[in-house]
């Protein structure tokens, strides 16, 4: 199971909210949700900055980041261990 996972870092507020916008079978499904939930964010001209990562279900290394400040999407190399822009 793979979970798309929605931070958002509102100013004056200590610590990021973070949402789970949904879990999935295969990671292909995660990541367009975390697209759409990117999509979204960006519509509400929110002044948050915000980040989704999709990962294995509790997982503490993400498959896919994006965040609301970039149009850069990256993976985690499992081998080197590096961000690989996509």
């Amino acid at each position: 199971m793979f979970e798309a996972v929605e931070f958002i870092e509102a100013p004056g507020q200590p610590e990021p909210s973070e949402k789970v916008v949904g879990e999935f079978a295969d990671e292909i499904d995660a990541v367009a949700a975390a697209r759409a939930a990117k999509v979204d964010f960006a519509m509400s001209a929110s002044k948050a900055y915000a980040w989704w990562v999709v990962r294995e279900q509790g997982a503490q290394l993400a498959h896919f980041i994006a965040d609301s400040k970039s149009d850069k999407e990256f993976v985690l190399d499992l081998t080197s261990g590096q961000l690989v822009e996509v």
